[in-house]
């Protein structure tokens, strides 16, 4: 029988050709144990599963107990998918930052949206950045034991007490200290610093960058993101936006940095989200300042990446007089001057092709809101309704919910269709996939 402290992980699906299947578990079956072991999480799952030998504990959707003898491969998955990818509850965050973009969301949106994820597991899993407020020393001793890497820490400043007031967390000055025991473990780690106008900017950055650098090699990467404002701001911490001189100077400070760093460590280490050289109307640095674009799903490097790999893709072109098309792609007011600049290269290769970049204002958030990736499809079909959008509307693939066809605000893909009449293809993120696009062509025409 199952132990009172034994956990039951529901499996939802089984991959086809597998060992699951081969030992007959299907979907509604629950896991109890590995070599006698309760499984807490994924994690133990992942560390408990590598291994050639394994005594497995099943129970059956009739209530039917069975143990199971297997011999594998040491790193071969059993091709298990459990109703909870975490095989845990999610842990919320303990902060209230005055930064926090969930804290700016409007009322009425999904509950999921609401919740605040603080889980060094999602770390590892999906990139999370977190902020360590909520691990115990146990929970940095696990990630120690099992070799997991990296884990992604936002930061924000080293500054104890500062960082009590912009966490809202008198524990949060405290956590800082795990990143010394990381470090020290050899624990790969990224870090992120939201920067805040008037707060853990100018010489606060520079006491953080200089006290972060202490942990290289182990830590790989920090980045530097501007603060995002939305118009849902009533009774939070009056934060400013970043205005062209602010930005400037925190590049000089970054770019100061990253010149000190290589010459010390060999590495860059420290890197400026791609906004604020939009902001600063700079240019950007080359794609060797980047090592590597080891920040890239934080917005860092994008724009160089995209351009580069565009450029290439174009370079590779024989071009087609003959090809006539004319498409629409709208993208977020941040994007939508680098994306004009990409495509006027083409109409040398094949100018029958003719291609509008729509500028999308974000009224749902505010102005001040201008990525793609928080754009609603209200705003889209609002600014958008009515214009002539040529064959196909593209949009890039950051405007949906990751695996949906689902927009922030609920809106799917196929309502947006329908009220826009419109053919619309979702645009992955390299150089090539935009060329692919905007040409109408699959990638082995």
């Amino acid at each position: 029988m199952t132990g009172p402290q034994e956990k039951r992980h529901v499996i939802r699906s089984v991959v086809p050709g597998s060992i699951a299947e081969e030992l007959e578990l299907e979907s509604g079956d629950a896991l109890l144990s590995i070599n006698g072991k309760t499984v807490e999480d994924i994690f133990d799952y992942q560390f408990l599963t590598n291994d050639e030998y394994l005594l497995v504990a099943v129970q059956k959707a009739d209530g039917e107990e069975w143990e199971l003898e297997i011999e594998k491969e040491y790193d071969e998955d059993l091709g298990i998918a459990f109703d909870n990818g975490l095989m845990d509850d999610y842990r919320s965050c303990c902060n209230k930052c005055m930064f926090c973009f969930i804290d700016q969301m409007p009322k009425g949106m999904r509950k999921t949206l609401y919740f605040k994820d603080d889980d060094s597991r999602l770390s590892f899993l999906q990139g999370n950045y977190v902020t360590l407020t909520n691990m115990r020393d146990e929970d940095i001793e696990r990630i120690i034991y099992y070799h997991l890497a990296p884990i992604n820490v936002s930061v924000h400043t080293t500054n104890p007490e500062l960082r009590c007031k912009m966490l809202h967390n008198r524990f949060a000055g405290e956590a800082l200290k795990k990143l010394a025991r990381l470090a020290e473990a050899g624990v790969e780690m990224n870090g992120q610093i939201v920067l805040c106008r008037e707060v853990n900017d100018g010489k606060e950055l520079e006491r953080t960058i200089s006290d972060l650098t202490r942990y290289i090699p182990a830590m790989k990467s920090v980045s530097v993101v501007p603060v995002g404002l939305t118009k849902y701001r009533d009774g939070l911490y009056p934060l400013k936006p970043f205005e062209k001189e602010d930005a400037k100077e925190v590049l000089d400070i970054i770019h100061r940095w990253q010149d000190h760093c290589m010459e010390h460590y060999g590495t860059h280490f420290i890197h400026a989200g791609d906004e604020w050289y939009l902001l600063a109307e700079t240019e950007f640095p080359p794609e060797e300042r980047y090592d590597g674009y080891l920040q890239l799903e934080n917005g860092v490097g994008m724009i160089t990446l995209l351009r580069n790999e565009f450029a290439a893709a174009l370079a590779a072109e024989a071009g087609d007089d003959r090809r006539t098309r004319h498409v629409t792609i709208a993208t977020g007011r941040l994007a939508g001057p680098i994306l004009r600049e990409l495509l006027a290269g083409i109409r040398e290769k094949f100018p029958g092709v003719s291609v509008h970049v729509a500028e999308i204002r974000n009224d749902f958030f505010g102005e001040n809101i201008t990525v793609a990736g928080l754009l609603t499809g209200q705003d889209i079909v609002a600014q958008l309704s009515g214009m002539d959008l040529g064959e196909e509307l593209l949009l890039p693939c950051s405007v949906l919910r990751m695996g949906e066809e689902v927009f922030l605000d609920d809106m799917t893909l196929d309502e947006m269709k329908t009220a826009l009449q419109a053919r619309i293809v979702i645009v992955k993120s390299s150089g090539q996939d935009l060329l692919d696009a905007v040409l109408g062509r699959s990638r082995d025409e």
